[in-house]
């Protein structure tokens, strides 16, 4: 009877599901993640914890490996939004005595392309890291975190400013430095987080904080172009030395 039992609720059929079924919330759960990044749970019962933890460990290492692998793709992603964004509004400017502000069409493609640069950036990442939680998804939510609340931080300050009468030339510089500062520290302060030194996330990061800097000498007309030229094509040339860059 104990057999016909066990056939009837499938626990003893060998079926993956039927166990799941059977098993309660805390096991379905543990099973469901284990099958996400492709280990049997029957494997998982059959060997030690350490096994465990070292089949988990390499579990993460591909996913790091193929995220790294798909860097040229983002790379080439928002070296695009750059050029094109900060292009646009360069364009819509440079024509500006004195100085006002960049053309709200401009404005609205540009912040249509970093949509969907984050949106292709999501999916990327989502992918090569499917399966793989803990404190690798803790990383990449502060990550994500630094870079938003960073770029919000500089531009709350710009409003405040204008709030304190600072004039439109030295808004517009502010407003086009924002994200390149934000993003360049957060890299620099970030490639020593992994095992070995990001060499590609330190690089990018120092050139993105050398564009903001430098372009802000110009004014807001050329900050707009050297956003464009050097955030953008720097970001683009990225793409194709990451490789170099990561065997360093």
């Amino acid at each position: 009877m104990t057999e016909g039992a066990g056939a009837r609720d499938g626990t003893s059929t060998g079926d993956p599901a039927a166990v799941g079924q059977a098993a309660g919330p805390p096991e379905a759960a543990a099973m469901k993640a284990d099958q996400a990044v492709g280990i049997d749970p029957h494997e998982v019962a059959a060997i030690g914890p350490r096994d465990a933890a070292a089949i988990m460990r390499e579990a993460r290492e591909r996913a790091g490996n193929e995220l790294r692998a798909r860097r040229p793709v983002l790379f080439v992603t928002w070296g695009l939004v750059l050029l094109l964004g900060y292009g646009a509004m360069w364009l819509s400017v440079r024509g500006q005595h004195p100085y006002y502000a960049p053309a709200w069409q401009a404005l609205g493609l540009t912040f249509l392309l970093f949509l969907l640069a984050a949106v292709v950036t999501a999916q990327v990442v989502d992918r090569a890291a499917s399966g793989i939680g803990g404190r690798s998804e803790l990383q990449r939510g502060v990550f994500v975190l630094a870079l938003l609340t960073g770029s919000a931080a500089l531009l709350i300050e710009k409003s405040a400013m204008a709030q304190a009468g600072a004039s439109r030339p030295i808004l517009g510089v502010l407003g086009a430095a924002a994200p390149m500062l934000a993003t360049g520290l957060v890299f620099v302060a970030s490639a020593a987080l992994t095992a070995r030194l990001d060499w590609p996330r330190l690089t990018l990061g120092i050139w993105l904080l050398a564009v903001a800097a430098g372009g802000a000498w110009g004014g807001p007309v050329t900050m707009l172009a050297v956003c464009a030229l050097a955030g953008g094509g720097g970001i683009l040339l990225m793409a194709a030395i990451e490789p170099w860059l990561r065997h360093a």
